[in-house]
């Protein structure tokens, strides 16, 4: 093909304003359903799972190091491996969703399609594509009465929704959200990442089931 010499200098100079380190992240959108049993009060919210190969099962919060079912085996059991199971080196995802069951509480996340722009699963390198439309669960399972968000980046997204100022953490707040009167809490991350001991993250919340 024959070009011109404007047409070639043209040309170079175009492709000298692109980005050089450009990338497509592709779009993830979220693998599973929400998990609301009968009468739920609780909704947990965090921000969105990790990639599959950390999954340890197919469920919420699936990685093996971060302590969200750790938290909830102390504070239903008294025991962090609870809800362990030693031996195939994964979560009881039985004795989850039997858990889950007895004390009404609902997960779901609050992204349901991400870009990574980054290859790992922090919620600092998510960029949320589509959130979470919590008028619509909240019109589908109206019993649900106060939302646990499990991570600043969640906090942000239902803060947004409720039309206020993220909440600081175990100060809770009530709003709401279209005509659902909910009281809103912003929680420590279970990550391993979060700098606070399992134990103070346990205490910290069970404060929600005792209020």
């Amino acid at each position: 093909m024959f070009f011109s010499g404007k047409t070639y200098f043209l040309s170079v100079f175009l492709l000298s304003l692109r980005p050089m380190n450009t990338i497509e992240h592709p779009i993830e959108r979220h693998p599973w359903p929400p998990y609301i049993p009968d009468r739920a009060r609780y909704l947990f919210l965090g921000t969105f799972p990790p990639k599959p190969e950390r999954w340890s099962m197919p469920f919420f919060y699936p990685n093996r190091i971060n302590d969200f079912w750790r938290v909830m085996g102390i504070i239903f059991m008294n025991d962090r491996d609870a809800l362990w199971d030693s031996e195939a080196r994964r979560f009881d995802l039985a004795a989850i969703k039997s858990l889950l069951d007895r004390e009404g509480i609902a997960l779901w996340d609050t992204a349901m399609a991400v870009r990574r722009l980054k290859d790992n699963a922090s919620d600092k390198f998510l960029e949320i594509v589509e959130p979470i439309n919590l008028t619509a669960l909240l019109d589908a399972h109206p019993s649900i009465n106060q939302i646990v968000a499990t991570g600043e980046k969640a906090a942000s997204v239902v803060a947004a929704q409720a039309s206020i100022n993220v909440p600081s953490i175990l100060e809770p707040v009530d709003c709401s959200i279209a005509n659902h009167h909910i009281r809103f809490w912003r929680m420590p991350s279970t990550s391993r990442a979060y700098p606070l001991a399992l134990d103070k993250k346990a205490d910290a919340y069970r404060v929600v089931f005792e209020s």
